[in-house]
């Protein structure tokens, strides 16, 4: 009997598809980059790279408690815009709804004070919280999977030890099937590999240092790597660049032109302690906010093996261009694309602290040339940070950049953020009106 030849090249085309489905689907873990030379923690025979910095070792348990919450930067995604710390209701815009994050005071109706140290770590490793609820990954649990046990209880040890607050987040609004949290099941199983961190032994102390402060406790990764088909991390591309709520989140491999090649280990350092480097600029949004209440409370040795870590990072091209980083002559500036409204509301607004050379000549901090924001052609960072302001309490006035969301409208500011980027950056933005009210939801 034949085979039908149709069949057969039905049957071949199928399983081409679903070869490419799982390749774009299905990646590296994390720290696959690295090799497989590892140890589990009770193997290992260097210093133990989890836990709190050396010199806070002797502090109480809640004490370092405190200092892993601020690595693991709990405080911001669980605060509502001027809601009491870590009592949820933090709105995250997404394509298919908005979800609120939860309370994680130990108020035991509404938080997580009726939770056993087998119901924390639940949460934390494996996305599943109180009545085996499954969590979606907004809570990074496919990160803080690699968080150890004795960390992930020093956390709790500090929540339990705060005020209880009596807060119910507001309900979800997703769109099917997003809605339908047993699906949540599916997708842990595909993506979250479950397991605590180890040492690769063929690595010093510091890099696994680095690498479990970056991976498993900040997880950097959630907002600097993009997602796959199915909102997973896609590793491939691992620190190469995303937008999240309409911030992009830079590239921050070792490409020299779009990510961090060309910084040096000092200007790195600089910006995640304090979130400027000299002539690079400074973070604002999601960025700011990580500095803030996270970065800017580690130790100087914990900041150092992180960069350690990140300079191993294997580069990927992002395709943005490589900054400007020196005035644009008298004929650049005269030839430059800009919507006269936007030079105009450059000229009221901006120029008094940027100057007109993109050197300012008042604030070190208001330097636009060489900046990656200006260098992006999206223009949506120079937007966000026109509409929002630098939005920062460690940098303190005047030095933090006012908001002016309220005072131009949504084709102003499309305007003048283009007019930006084309005067100081390499390539001009072409934002729209309906582009910046769109930023302006995602937030």
């Amino acid at each position: 009997m034949k085979s039908h030849p149709i069949l057969w090249t039905l049957a071949v085309i199928l399983g081409i598809a679903l070869l490419l489905s799982a390749y774009v689907v299905f990646g590296p873990h994390p720290l696959d980059f690295a090799g497989s030379k590892t140890v589990t923690l009770a193997a290992y025979h260097q210093q133990d790279p989890t836990g709190v910095a050396p010199d806070l070792q002797s502090a109480s348990l809640v004490e370092r408690g405190e200092y892993l919450t601020r690595a693991a930067d709990c405080v911001v995604c669980h605060t509502a815009k001027d809601g009491e710390p870590f009592a949820g209701g933090r709105a995250f815009v997404l394509p298919f709804g908005t979800l609120y994050s939860t309370n994680i005071t130990p108020d035991p109706q509404t938080g997580i004070g009726s939770y056993s140290d087998a119901n924390f770590l639940e949460a934390v490793h494996s996305g599943v919280g109180r009545n085996h609820t499954k969590l979606y990954p907004a809570m990074p649990y496919t990160s803080y999977t690699y968080m150890s046990d004795a960390d992930a209880l020093a956390i709790k040890a500090y929540l339990f030890s705060l005020k209880p607050v009596h807060a119910t987040a507001p309900a979800n609004t997703l769109a099917f099937p997003f809605n339908q949290r047993g699906l949540m099941s599916i997708w842990s199983a595909l993506f979250n590999p479950d397991k605590r961190f180890e040492p690769h032994v063929d690595r010093s102390a510091e890099w696994n240092r680095g690498a479990y402060l970056v991976e498993a406790m900040g997880h950097c990764g959630e907002c600097h790597t993009p997602r796959n088909l199915l909102f997973a991390l896609n590793n491939r591309q691992k620190f190469a660049g995303a937008v999240q709520s309409g911030w992009r989140a830079y590239n921050i491999t070792a490409d020299r032109s779009g990510g961090v090649g060309a910084w040096s280990d000092a200007d790195l350092a600089h910006y995640l302690s304090t979130g400027h480097a000299q002539d690079r600029g400074t973070a604002a949004g999601p960025m700011g906010e990580a500095v803030d209440e996270s970065l800017s409370h580690l130790k100087p040795s914990d900041i150092t093996a992180m960069v350690a870590y990140l300079r191993t990072v294997p580069s990927v091209a992002s395709g943005l261009p490589e900054p400007r980083t020196t005035p644009a002559t008298s004929a650049q500036l005269d030839t430059s694309a800009s919507d006269p409204n936007g030079r105009e509301v450059y000229e009221g607004a901006c120029a008094g602290c940027h100057g007109w050379s993109g050197a300012s000549p008042v604030l070190p901090l208001a330097r636009l040339l060489g900046t990656r924001s200006v260098n992006d052609p999206s223009g949506n960072n120079v937007a966000q940070v026109i509409i929002h302001g630098g939005e920062r309490h460690v940098l303190i006035d005047p030095d933090n950049m006012p908001a002016f969301g309220s005072t131009y409208s949504d084709s102003e500011i499309a305007a003048v953020a283009n007019f930006v980027t084309a005067r100081y950056g390499v390539k001009g933005s072409e934002l729209t009106a309906a582009g910046v009210a769109k930023l302006r939801t995602e937030d």
